[in-house]
């Protein structure tokens, strides 16, 4: 149970908790109520006075914009009439200005008309032109296309009329005749024989060599390779390139070329001249009818390089008469060092012997000179000899040579 005193009379009285909470809530709710409201009021007179302070400053910032507005319209109005005045002033050169680029136009125009009749001209022209050489080169293709076709067909049925062991002779004789027929004509100092030196294990075909004032310049071993349709096992053209490669280099060759009719359908070989040497240096792989023009086409890339070739040849010579000269030199040299050395030590004997003559010489010149003194000194004690000196004590000497000295005729 919970006490409450009544605030006005002050009686006490007794209520359960329900009873004592529902007051409670009573109190709660109506003060709430009034704090609400008073916030509610205080909301209300706090945005009055926010919304007429945004009038009054958005009032001054109308005003200040509507000035601005005004004083620019009066800018601009001035500006129009600026432009006006100006726009008068400037018809009459408009209008000639207008007047010049109309003409000069219609002088364009006129120019531009007659370029582009010409242009039409000249592009019928070149279409009748390019229809022509495009007719023209249809006929060629085509002309070529039926020279393969009459070419492969002629070779498959030379191939089916030869036997196995004549299919390559007969490649090999087919290229040498159309080699002969234009040795004279095309290659008159050129070399062409079989290749038949096989001290390395194997040989190639053909070996072409030309030369220019004893020069050679271009040198190409040749394969030729060909089978029958009905043989069992089926050779490619890169089996033998490896082999060709060998004979080209123990050869000394520059170029290698395989004639082959293998393959006969595959359209890389039948195409034209195919290049291999991303495989092998400087090899070609050709079908017989390019035998004649891929020696031309090497001959004559070759004979651009000749003038270097020369001056090649001529270092070569000039480092070999070099070489030949140290050669002799160096024999020259040996030679001499010999003949220094044997002179040397010659030399060197007699040296000795000189020296060994000197000291020998020395020794007589010495004894000589030492006879002389003694010579010189008998001849003195000889000059110098006396009967008185002779006499010096020996008194009976001395007697007897005065006896004689007085016993003298002279005397």
């Amino acid at each position: 149970m919970e006490e409450i005193r009544c605030p006005k009379c002050g009686e006490v009285f007794l209520v359960d908790e329900s009873g004592y909470a529902q007051i409670v809530q009573q109190v709660r709710d109506r003060e709430f109520d009034k704090e609400l409201k008073r916030r509610e009021a205080d909301l209300v007179e706090k945005k009055d006075r926010q919304l007429e302070i945004t009038k009054i400053q958005q009032k001054g910032e109308y005003d200040k914009i509507i000035s601005d507005k005004a004083l620019e319209l009066s800018n601009k109005d001035r500006e129009i009439e600026k432009l006006k005045s100006e726009l008068v002033n400037s018809e009459t050169e408009k209008k000639l200005a207008i007047s010049d680029a109309v003409k000069a136009k219609e002088q364009q125009i006129a120019e531009n008309t007659k370029l582009i009749t010409e242009l039409e001209g000249k592009l019928s022209s070149q279409q009748t032109e390019s229809k022509l050489k495009e007719q023209s080169l249809q006929k060629q293709y085509e002309d070529k296309i039926k020279l393969k076709d009459e070419q492969i067909e002629y070779y498959r049925d030379f191939k089916a009329r030869q036997s196995t062991k004549m299919i390559g002779e007969s490649l090999e004789q087919h290229c040498r005749i159309q080699f002969d027929s234009l040795r004279m004509t095309a290659f008159p100092t050129a070399y062409f024989e079989k290749d038949n030196d096989a001290r390395t294990g194997s040989k190639g075909d053909f070996i072409f060599r030309d030369f220019v004032d004893d020069i050679e310049f271009i040198s190409i071993m040749f394969e030729m390779k060909n089978e029958m349709d009905e043989t069992t096992t089926k050779h490619k053209n890169e089996d033998f390139l490896k082999e060709l490669d060998k004979d080209r280099r123990e050869k000394k060759c520059e170029y290698a070329v395989l004639v082959s009719l293998l393959e006969m359908d595959n359209e890389l070989y039948n195409n034209g001249i195919v290049d291999v040497s991303y495989k092998y240096e400087k090899m070609y792989v050709i079908r017989p009818q390019f035998f004649i023009p891929i020696i031309t086409l090497l001959r004559n890339a070759a004979l651009n390089s000749l003038e270097y070739r020369r001056e090649l040849q001529e270092v070569r010579s000039q480092q070999i008469d070099i070489s030949h000269f140290e050669e002799n030199m160096n024999v020259f040299k040996e030679g001499f060092a010999r003949n220094y050395r044997i002179a040397s030590d010659k030399f060197k004997t007699a040296i000795e012997e000189i020296d060994k003559t000197i000291i020998h010489l020395q020794k007589v010149r010495e004894a000589l000179v030492s006879s002389e003194n003694n010579l010189r000194l008998a001849n003195n004690k000889a000059e110098d000899l006396t009967i008185k000196r002779l006499t010096k004590n020996a008194p009976t000497v001395q007697a007897m040579f005065d006896e004689s000295k007085r016993n003298s005729p002279a005397n």
